[in-house]
């Protein structure tokens, strides 16, 4: 296969090197282009372009597949779980068990938030959108820890070993503390225990009564973690990778990733899932009516948690998830009508002509939603639960953007479609 591409316009021919990644994904690298030609490409959100070179997780949207650092998402959903997953998408191996104990004890010894942080609860109403809370207070690590934000990236890598577990933890722990403040709880500390164990202690203990670890929920928890772990140039993370691309530390990068992660269209996608469901049961539909209105395109019943923005398949997140619920919830003795009509929704996506030849599959945030119902988590807290998940996945691509010496700050182009050059008008001779 030539390693040029030949690219014609206005009677003329350039070649632009071609750019084939370990899958055999193929790009043209177009960095000379507008130098070269005066040309730039249009390409709307990005969708076709290539930001980066990543060796963190491949995606095939056609295919169906996910794989971290090579692994598939299949086998670590089976074998592996959040804290190890988390390592390996940050330092690209598997640990071996000092490596996994350091870590773990890194999590440990960094979960606690100091007393003076805790003050800036007190500044916010008890109503406070809980994302609004995590981003203000996600911001405000670099102030408080300023010694792993230096905004240089030779020292923060230095630091880099301490940093990146100590954001782990404690963004888990700021979690726990948005849920206790806005219900008027008391604050937890929390404990020597495993990581989504401890976070279940910091969300559901009495002042002196410790929660009770019951192991299908932590291991539902430690799934629901592991599947969002990372999943390539989303919006959050491309957003973490602009921001580091300026020379900003990762407290700060992180932050503007929680920002974007706030969004309906990326994080609230779960609750939209759940809000749609709850919809359909008031209603006292199974789904059916529901289906044929979407079909129709009747406004407002849009059909949330199906297809996706790269997906073209089945999500393989959804696979597992989607078995995980159903053995939760049997595990726990629960029955949740939502989920029958969940089920209901599915089959008709995996058998309906108008789903199929649209490819609409169900997502992973078609049966999130439902994991962290069963949970007790409530559906105002969905998208800081996803935060914590997707923590390690922001912390590698941060490291690779500060790796790169030879990296440049992002700044796309534009097409300008404003008005053309025009004099200013006075004030009192405008009409």
């Amino acid at each position: 296969m030539s390693n040029t591409a030949l690219i014609k316009f206005d009677e003329k021919e350039i070649s632009c090197p071609v750019i084939v990644g370990t899958e055999g994904e193929k790009a043209i690298d177009a960095r000379n282009l507008r130098k070269d030609t005066g040309y730039i490409f249009y390409d709307q959100g990005y969708g076709n372009t290539g930001s980066c070179e990543s060796a963190i997780t491949y995606l095939d949207g056609d295919n169906g597949v996910l794989r971290h650092r090579g692994y598939p998402i299949e086998q670590l959903a089976l074998y592996s779980d959040y804290v190890e997953t988390a390592y390996l998408v940050i330092y690209g191996e598997l640990p071996n068990l000092k490596q996994r104990n350091k870590f773990s004890e890194l999590l440990a010894e960094n979960a606690a938030i100091g007393t003076q942080m805790q003050r800036i609860f007190d500044g916010f109403p008890e109503s406070a959108p809980p994302m609004g809370m995590l981003t203000s207070i996600v911001s405000s690590l670099a102030a408080y820890y300023p010694q792993y934000a230096t905004n240089n990236f030779e020292q923060d890598l230095k630091t880099f070993d301490l940093a990146a577990p100590m954001t782990i933890s404690r963004i888990r722990t700021i979690v726990a503390m948005i849920y206790r403040y806005r219900h008027g709880l008391p604050f937890i500390h929390p404990r020597d225990l495993p990581f989504c164990d401890n976070f279940l202690h910091m969300m559901f203990s009495d002042p002196y009564v410790a929660y009770t670890p019951i192991p299908e929920v932590t291991r539902a928890l430690n799934l629901l973690l592991l599947l969002h772990a990372d999943h390539e140039q989303n919006c959050s993370t491309s957003t973490v990778r602009m921001v580091a691309s300026s020379g900003a530390n990762m407290f700060t990068s992180i932050s503007a990733g929680v920002c974007a992660l706030s969004g309906p269209l990326h994080g609230g996608a779960n609750s939209a899932v759940m809000h749609m469901l709850q919809s359909i049961h008031d209603e006292g539909d199974d789904g059916t009516r529901f289906i044929a209105a979407a079909k129709s395109g009747t406004k407002g019943n849009r059909l949330m948690g199906f297809g996706h923005a790269v997906y073209r398949n089945y999500d393989p997140r959804a696979r597992i998830i989607g078995k995980a619920c159903d053995e939760l919830l049997n595990r726990l003795g629960k029955s949740d009508p939502l989920l029958d009509i969940a089920k209901h929704l599915e089959q008709a996506a995996l058998h309906d002509d108008y789903f199929l030849t649209r490819k609409l599959y169900p997502n992973v945030d078609f049966y999130s939603g439902i994991i962290m119902r069963a949970l007790g988590i409530p559906t105002d807290m969905f998208t800081v639960m996803f935060a914590i998940g997707r923590s390690p996945g922001w912390i590698a691509n941060w490291k690779e953007v500060a790796s790169n010496t030879k990296g440049r700050i992002y700044r796309p182009r534009q097409i300008y479609v404003g008005a053309t050059k025009r004099d200013y008008t006075p004030l009192d001779q405008r009409r």
